[in-house]
């Protein structure tokens, strides 16, 4: 898997197709993977980048130091913009990395030419509430037991898993590889927990929230009509707020979108790539 260096340590990526960029952010214990369905109804056409986030489930710990916080992550993914050149860049997020395309598009828009919601986190929904008993674990060290739970199919299905995020089959395949990788290195389970512990900052993502008014480029809520933990009010009131903003709702579908309407989701995204492009050619 193709890599680059950051300030804040080694980030890998996968990569496919040629055209305009497009750039996947996944979320919390997740990885690259997952966006594979998307990606490839999409490389035909465009340049498909989705980086190893530090969320838990990356290939090599970042530096004992990196700024882990909301704000960190998202000067993290600029740099990771930069240092690949990447030039009118069409950013997409899910779940935690709705949150993380968010901070990028407020603080850091200039390499960006449209932004993608597709269902995630948003104002004081960072994480939802269910999943804050995390950030506990992350501050008295008890993480890694909750995270060991997640070996076993039962655990990984019950909805404070991954039970709530798709009305299909979970991807076990792709769970295994992420369970495995947080157990892989203990330099990946400090980032995690760092990571956690950093988390609950309701102030924040609402001050992000704000500051979109100013991302005047386009930008598309991508939202799941069934999700448990992404409500599609939040949806409506970032439309509200961001200048060049369309709303599509995805029936049939919960937070991983790209599992269970693939086609739709390529779709949106396409539709938006191309108008976000477009104008900044014309």
């Amino acid at each position: 898997m193709p890599h680059t260096e950051l300030s804040h340590g080694t980030l890998h990526y996968r990569e496919s197709g040629t055209g305009a960029p497009v750039v996947f952010l996944h979320g919390y214990l997740m990885g690259a993977g997952l966006w594979d369905p998307v990606a490839r109804l999409l490389d035909g056409e465009f340049r498909c980048l989705v980086p190893e986030l530090p969320f838990g489930a990356h290939l090599a710990p970042m530096q004992p130091d990196a700024d882990l916080t909301a704000a960190g992550l998202g000067q993290l993914v600029a740099d990771f913009l930069g240092a690949l050149d990447l030039r009118d860049v069409t950013l997409v997020g899910n779940d935690s990395g709705a949150a993380i395309a968010q901070v990028v598009a407020a603080r850091h828009p200039g390499r960006l030419a449209g932004l993608v919601l597709a269902t995630g986190d948003a104002f004081d929904n960072f994480p939802p509430k269910p999943f804050r008993p995390l950030i506990a674990a992350a501050r008295t060290g008890t993480l890694t037991a909750m995270i060991a739970m997640l070996k076993t199919r039962p655990a990984r299905s019950l909805p404070t898993a991954y039970g709530w995020l798709t009305h299909g089959d979970l991807p076990h395949d792709l769970i295994d590889e992420w369970v495995r990788a947080y157990f892989a290195d203990k330099g990946v389970r400090r980032d995690l927990r760092r990571l956690t512990a950093s988390l609950g900052d309701d102030d924040f993502m609402n001050q992000i929230a704000t500051e979109l008014a100013a991302f005047t480029k386009p930008a598309l809520l991508a939202w799941a009509a069934d999700d448990k933990f992404f409500p599609v009010e939040h949806a409506r009131r970032l439309a509200a707020i961001l200048p060049s903003a369309q709303l599509e709702v995805i029936p049939d579908s919960r937070t991983w979108v790209m599992l269970d309407q693939p086609e739709r989701t390529a779709e949106l995204i396409a539709a938006l790539a191309r108008r976000a492009t477009t104008r900044q050619v014309a």
